[in-house]
């Protein structure tokens, strides 16, 4: 069964990006209004951080999209169509990750102050920093968009390619079918090798070189954890909207328990990654070291202690039941108030660092940007999901999927 996107989505995706507009205009003239001097830093920023966080939850989806497909994993063959929807906003994510990094790098905002090539002049003493100038075989334009091109070309490539070997299975049966699966098996399988990396130095280059003295050594699988947590609750939202409106029929509770497990189990994953980051830090207390969460904690505890306990709190409590991941407008809801937490999370990895002092609070210019890529993203997904049967209509596990059950 095709998916029709209705009038009523299209014109509720229309509204949720303007609104966002007028939200995010009416922030950005309160800003300019307050900190004339900042106010393209803070729009930047914000820029960023929401384009970071949609990017972020296609990119999680492609890499669960594709290892499913290493993993031959039968349940997850029905709701299939839905990840390679998901993944449809990917190209957009990254092209204004992409603008973001260019405004930096030809000096529109500063939220990388690396890009500053002053820092590296031992002759300039107002701007030199040491410590920035000793990561400089790493930190350096060249080396960095290398790295970008090298990304963002492998992610869009892999998301097109597997996305055109799903369509094609469904024009093959038999032995070419058996061959078809088999490619894509394996070429998946040296997928998740690259995103392994990948995924860690993107989250290095992007998010963590915001704020260039520090380091931590469990960033890169914290960055993917928030990513991979915020997919998953995305693919159960979509296909229980599917559901409301007849399609998926196939698709029963066996499968919804399975994505409310999933978002239960990557919620912890992402828990203990951001306690066992932050509890390194503190335990040993070394001041260059606990300066990124001493800001965070000392300037902003409600942004910094709201979102970890949304994030790990709400699901520990609320998705703990066998029911309760079986219950539709309850994981609805849940998944709801969990990626408000995580879109929380990227304020606070972003914005201390970007706007330093300059950053109180989160404010309407953040919350109108992301309102308007909302907006988009759902547009986007919907838009993707018109375009192929919601179903496969061969595979060698379709059956099993159908008959699913736990």
């Amino acid at each position: 069964m095709n998916f029709t996107l209705s009038n009523r989505a299209r014109t509720l995706s229309m509204a949720l990006m303007g609104l966002g507009l007028v939200v995010a205009g009416i922030g950005f003239v309160t800003t300019r209004s307050h900190d004339a001097a900042h106010a393209g830093q803070h729009f930047w920023s914000a820029l960023f951080l929401n384009g970071f966080f949609f990017f972020g939850i296609s990119l999680g989806a492609l890499f669960f999209y594709s290892l499913q497909w290493a993993t031959e994993t039968a349940w997850s063959v029905l709701v299939r169509r839905v990840y390679e929807g998901i993944v449809g906003f990917l190209p957009i994510g990254a092209a204004v990750i992409v603008i973001c990094l260019l405004a930096g790098q030809f000096h529109l905002n500063h939220i990388w102050h690396w890009m500053d090539h002053r820092v590296y002049d031992p002759a300039d003493l107002e701007h030199y920093d040491p410590i920035i100038a000793g990561k400089s075989a790493y930190l350096n334009a060249p080396f960095f968009w290398l790295r970008v091109v090298l990304f963002m070309g492998t992610f869009i490539f892999a998301a097109n390619w597997f996305r055109k070997q799903s369509l094609k299975m469904d024009q093959l049966t038999g032995d070419d079918l058996r061959t078809q699966h088999l490619l894509t098996y394996r070429r998946s399988a040296l997928f998740l090798v690259f995103f392994a990396v990948f995924s860690s130095v993107l989250s290095w280059d992007w998010l963590m070189s915001i704020d260039t003295h520090w380091f931590s050594t469990l960033y890169g699988w914290y960055i993917f954890a928030g990513m991979w947590c915020t997919a998953m609750v995305t693919g159960v939202i979509v296909v229980l909207y599917l559901k409301s409106k007849g399609y998926l029929p196939q698709v029963n509770n066996n499968h919804i328990h399975d994505m409310g497990k999933w978002v239960f189990a990557t919620s912890f994953l992402w828990s203990y990654l951001w306690f066992s980051q932050f509890m390194l830090y503190w335990y040993a207390d070394i001041p260059e070291e606990v300066a990124y969460a001493a800001v965070r904690i000392e300037h902003h505890p409600g942004l910094m202690w709201g979102m970890f306990f949304i994030n790990f709190a709400v699901p520990m409590v609320l998705l703990m039941s066998r029911d309760a991941k079986r219950n539709p407008r309850f994981l609805i809801g849940v998944g709801t108030v969990i990626l408000i937490g995580h879109w929380l999370n990227v304020c606070q990895l972003v914005l201390p660092g970007a706007l330093g002092e300059n950053f109180h609070q989160v404010g309407a210019l953040e919350a109108g940007l992301g309102l308007f890529f909302l907006g988009l993203f759902v547009l986007i997904v919907l838009r993707t999901l018109t375009k192929a049967p919601l179903t496969v209509v061969n595979s060698p596990y379709l059956e099993e999927s159908v008959h699913h059950s736990i």
